[in-house]
């Protein structure tokens, strides 16, 4: 992800906070925001229409005021088809080109033409929201949207990094009946919570020595909605300094599909944070994939009745078969895995790719490394539910920390995106067990 220079010091950061002050009271319910109510319209206005929006950058008036935003619509769109929507905020002098540059965060090329997506400008490259002005956008960019396109009106998402962020964790207070889900990247309350006492599916991600937005503010955030959402409340563990890895919690006891979701990462302010580095790298950063897969639990169109698996699977699985009533061997049984590989998506470029991998014996394992060999030309741009060595070639993945321990019979998935030729699938997949 390009990005232009953000904050280098926690004096400049108080200079962002100085621009949102005085300015976040959030404008009432517009009246796209009104026209949904928890979930239960299913199509917009706009299915069934021949549309006249086109990808590119499109000017609205809004709050008396011109403002901008740039859309994309998937590739051969389908007007009777209702689509998930996505807003992607920009950071603190960034800008909506750099968002849509970007893809959208990463999700546009794990979207698979699923997706309708926006990046709106905010005004001085920020979101102040200050009287509201950039929660009206919001309603006025998705009421034009909506009354033009084909939108499942329970499948609308928010995401962006610091100020992006920020204003991310606004319309998840003020819309609560309208997004569906948020992710917020290294944010802080900092374009303001007018509401925020309504349940909303909530993801947050911070570095844990952040120079800019302390991830202290990051925990308020995710905080609101631990409360909201019923969730019992934890002190999630968080990677220790220099060790450039990241730790996912769900919290449990959430509200039935309203889960909230947080990983901290060893590293500073960044929307692209790798494990096993402490450079940030745009190609290789877990956040895209892990966002996506929080995002796209939400496929059904009312909430579930019973919690749905939120992030990453449970570290062990009862037997799916009676276990075995003949005597134990004396000594223990050998451990071993297996693994087996399948494609996802493919779009021109690249594709996604999973990879099971079960254990096939006796006994408990405590540990694994999975092997798979791309073909030439294939790299593999992020990947989640693992720590991989290597992105070409023979690549090895080792476990996450959740997933290490597989019970008899029990299996867990990693999943991947690469460039390259997504029709020939990566050869000599295999795993050993620790």
């Amino acid at each position: 992800m390009k990005r232009t220079p953000l904050l280098s010091s926690l004096a400049a950061a108080a200079l962002l906070f100085a621009a949102a002050a005085g300015g976040v009271l959030s404008g009432g319910l517009g009246p796209a925001a009104q026209a949904a109510t928890n979930g239960t319209l299913a199509a917009t206005a706009g299915c069934g229409k021949a549309p006249t929006l086109t990808n590119g950058t499109r000017t609205i008036s809004s709050g008396g005021q011109n403002r901008s935003y740039i859309l994309r619509i998937p590739d051969g769109y389908d007007r009777n088809h209702p689509y998930r929507l996505v807003f992607g905020f920009h950071w603190l002098n960034g800008s909506a080109n750099n968002v849509a540059s970007a893809g959208y965060y990463g999700l546009l090329p794990l979207s698979n033409n699923s997706t309708i997506f926006v990046a709106p400008q905010g005004i001085d490259n920020g979101w102040a929201n200050t009287n509201g002005r950039d929660l009206t956008l919001f309603d006025d960019i998705s009421r034009q949207v909506e009354n033009d396109l084909c939108v499942d009106t329970t499948q609308r998402f928010a995401l962006g990094w610091s100020y992006g962020g920020a204003m991310s964790y606004a319309v998840a207070c003020a819309r609560p009946t309208v997004i569906r889900a948020v992710a917020v990247l290294s944010g802080a309350n900092l374009s303001g919570c007018n509401g925020g006492t309504q349940p909303v599916p909530y993801f947050g991600i911070h570095g844990t020595h952040d120079s800019v937005l302390n991830i202290s503010m990051g925990r308020s955030l995710r905080d609101t909605f631990v409360r909201n959402n019923g969730c019992t409340a934890q002190t999630p563990r968080e990677p220790a300094l220099n060790s450039f890895t990241h730790i996912t919690t769900v919290y449990s006891g959430c509200r039935a599909g309203y889960p909230v979701q947080w990983a901290a990462f060893d590293g500073d302010h960044t929307p692209s944070p790798v494990d096993g580095s402490g450079s940030p790298n745009d190609s290789r950063t877990w956040t895209s994939g892990e966002i996506w897969r929080f995002f796209s639990q939400f496929a059904s169109t009312t909430p579930p009745t019973t919690a749905p698996p939120t992030s990453t699977p449970p570290t062990s699985t009862p037997p799916t078969s009676t276990p075995p009533t003949t005597t134990p061997p004396t000594t223990p049984p050998p451990t071993g895995c297996a693994a087996s590989y399948r494609t996802i998506n493919t779009w021109p470029g690249g594709f996604q790719g999973e990879v099971t991998v079960a254990n096939n014996t006796t006994a408990t394992i405590n540990g694994w490394t999975a092997r798979l060999t791309l073909a030439n030309g294939q790299a593999i741009s992020s990947l989640w539910g693992g720590v991989n060595t290597g992105t070409t070639g023979t690549v090895q993945v080792r476990n996450a920390p959740y997933n290490g321990s597989l019970a008899p019979n029990a299996s867990t998935t990693f999943g991947f995106t690469a460039t390259g030729d997504g029709g020939t699938a990566p050869g000599n997949v295999g795993c050993t067990a620790s």
